[in-house]
């Protein structure tokens, strides 16, 4: 089980090596061409400007967002509170890229971490944004989601996996917070499981849950019961007191 970087890293990562093995130079020097406008673009995405805005209610933070800004807050380090307006497309694509630390310029210049995001009720639009002033190797305490790759061996003699723990809340350095921690179940045995303790995660990371606490299972499967055939057969009793009533009524006539 290991932490994973950012997509985009990844695939720069891949591109720098394919560049550095100089197979081709008319290859090589795509490559290249596309290594740099990756790197331009990580960069500006991780870039978003500023600008500082008054406090105001619902009515003003709906014509604010309407208008393609998103209201955020900006505290910590033992500062006061700044209230801020940023790009709201901005957010969303760093959002969706999953950055988790973004620098501000314009009217602040300060590397943020993203601490708290409030959606609407169906989860689509971005609402508002809380962030905390950070620093290099600052630590920071973050909810990471926690996905399964590979297949369990378990599953072909018969047994289901059950995913028990969806996301982790760890504490490390703000510059190896993951985006996501990938748990590997290649080796998941049938009536076996993998626990807190099992998981790979960034170097000087740590968390508060139990390390015995269960992750994800691979066990039998649960057969249902079939119904009748002809449809299911009616096992509802009548009531003792209609039954006895009944009773009188004919021993009566």
């Amino acid at each position: 089980m290991e932490a994973a970087a950012s997509p985009t890293l990844e695939i720069f990562a891949v591109l720098s090596k394919i560049k550095d093995s100089r197979s081709d130079p008319k290859t090589d020097a795509k490559v290249g061409v596309a290594c740099d406008l990756l790197w331009k673009g990580l960069a500006d995405m991780e870039e978003i400007i500023a600008e500082l805005r008054q406090p105001g209610g619902k009515r003003s933070n709906r014509r604010l967002r309407a208008a393609g800004k998103l209201p955020a807050v900006l505290y910590g380090h033992k500062q006061e509170t700044v209230c801020l307006l940023l790009p709201s497309d901005a957010v969303a694509n760093a959002v969706r890229h999953g950055t988790r630390v973004i620098r501000l310029t314009g009217a602040v210049q300060q590397d943020a971490f993203i601490k708290e995001l409030q959606r609407d009720t169906w989860g689509k639009h971005i609402l508002h944004i809380d962030l905390t002033r950070v620093s290099a190797h600052e630590r920071v305490e973050a909810e990471v989601a926690l996905e399964l790759r590979g297949e369990a061996p378990g599953v072909k003699e018969g047994g289901v996996v059950v995913q028990h723990l969806h996301t982790l809340k760890i504490e490390c350095d703000v510059d190896k917070l993951p985006e996501v921690v990938y748990v590997s179940i290649a080796d998941l045995g049938l009536n076996r499981h993998l626990t807190v303790a099992d998981l790979k995660l960034p170097e000087g990371a740590c968390t508060d849950l139990d390390p015995h606490m269960v992750v994800v299972e691979c066990r039998t499967a649960v057969e249902q019961e079939e119904p009748a055939a002809g449809g299911a057969a009616s096992t509802e009793v009548e009531p003792e007191v209609i039954r006895r009533k009944k009773e009188d009524e004919e021993e009566s006539e």
